[in-house]
């Protein structure tokens, strides 16, 4: 757990983070925050130091949706090193591209659904 100061800043920078989405972010949100099929999912939610695109606290699952930076530089090896760090915690990661939410909007919420459910 991040100390109190560090926490505040977190919370400061995912609070940020949802006024400015990006569009493929912007998206799934839409859809997501209609609580399909009853399923609840946060926006820009804090775990730990880790700030998770979406969130659904019911089934510890974590939606990440990778623009293209993520696949340059050091970005492959840090998600891996977060991704390992959320799975070590009891959290499930599903992660999209960016391009895959603007195209197919609907298979990615059909896919993210039926992790839900699992």
């Amino acid at each position: 757990m991040p100390p109190p100061h560090e926490k505040n800043e977190i919370v400061l920078r995912a609070r940020a983070l949802r006024r400015n989405l990006t569009l493929p972010e912007g998206m799934l949100w839409q859809a997501l925050r209609q609580r399909p099929d009853g399923f609840k999912f946060r926006s820009q939610h804090p775990i730990g130091r880790c700030i998770v695109d979406f969130y659904c606290a019911a089934c510890r699952l974590v939606i990440e949706v990778d623009g293209e930076s993520h696949s340059l530089g050091d970005h492959p090896e840090r998600d891996m090193r977060r991704d390992y760090w959320l799975r070590s915690r009891g959290h499930r990661i599903l992660r999209f591209a960016a391009g895959d939410v603007i195209n197919d909007l609907g298979s990615v919420v059909t896919a993210i659904l039926a992790a839900c459910r699992r």
